[in-house]
């Protein structure tokens, strides 16, 4: 009886707050695709605010889309190789490996404003690179690289890479046969970990990209307060609706990619 109390008063309180967390999300989206909000449902449902929010804001979700893009192949090609450094000399306890692996956190550590503020100070008075996509794209690298390292390098420190890479190398295979076709091969589960988690946070970045970007660079988080600041109630909805349709599936997918990776290290 008393587990039975338990059992029905732990669901309770689950369910009570899932819904605290769930109602705002679902008020969003129904406000989106309401004639009007303040009236209700009574006033009802229209796609015209899903329009005029791709009609004024898309060129910021295709620059979203492609400063992630360009963010996961520099996070590829620099966070992969240093993961592979950082575990080898991690192996042998050198101190440098350690003072790297803090430094690549600091971007994550400090606020994102700060982070902007210093690339502006360092770098703003190149006018050219102040007003492109590069210079958003900068922000957000440093702000993600270590979500590509961490789980590359939690992967290779699992696995025994070491070995297999000495019977690589007896049979003849050079340092470039041993990564591309021992090294990446075993990590893989974590690059894919690593890569949806840098896509995703690089669309919802807002604090580094709000102070880097220009009214021509504006990104879609950027798009959204603005659309809340300046625009009807129901746009602005609209436009979350939008971006939960771009990153829930990219959410599902890195849940479903970390589910397999911590099997595979446990294996």
């Amino acid at each position: 009886m008393k587990q039975s109390m338990r059992f029905h008063l732990q669901l309770a309180f689950t369910l009570l707050v899932c819904a605290f967390l769930i109602v705002p999300v679902v008020l969003s989206m129904l406000a989106g695709v309401t004639e009007n909000f303040f009236v209700g449902l009574s006033s009802g449902f229209t796609l015209r605010w899903v329009q005029q929010v791709w009609d004024t804001y898309q060129m910021t979700i295709w620059r979203s889309i492609i400063i992630a893009l360009a963010c996961l192949l520099v996070t590829l090609l620099v966070g992969v190789p240093l993961a592979y450094m950082l575990a080898r000399y991690k192996g042998g306890n050198s101190r440098l490996a350690r003072v790297l692996e803090e430094l690549l956190m600091m971007p994550v550590a400090v606020p994102g404003l700060a982070t902007a503020l210093a690339l502006i100070m360092a770098y703003g008075q190149y006018r050219a690179f102040r007003g492109s996509l590069l210079f958003i794209l900068v922000g957000h690298v440093l702000f993600t690289l270590p979500f590509m390292v961490r789980p590359v390098l939690a992967v290779m420190q699992s696995s025994q890479l070491a070995v297999l890479e000495e019977a690589a190398a007896s049979l003849g295979a050079g340092m470039s046969q041993r990564f591309f076709g021992v090294v990446i091969p075993n990590v893989m589960s974590g690059i894919l970990a690593g890569a949806l988690m840098v896509v995703t946070l690089s669309i919802g970045e807002f604090n580094i990209t709000w102070m880097l970007h220009t009214p021509l660079t504006m990104t879609l988080p950027v798009g959204l307060a603005d659309s809340y600041a300046s625009m009807r109630l129901e746009v602005g909805s609209a436009y979350t609706l939008i971006f939960l349709f771009m990153i829930i599936p990219l959410l599902i997918a890195m849940q479903w990619v970390t589910q397999t990776t911590r099997t595979r290290v446990r294996l």
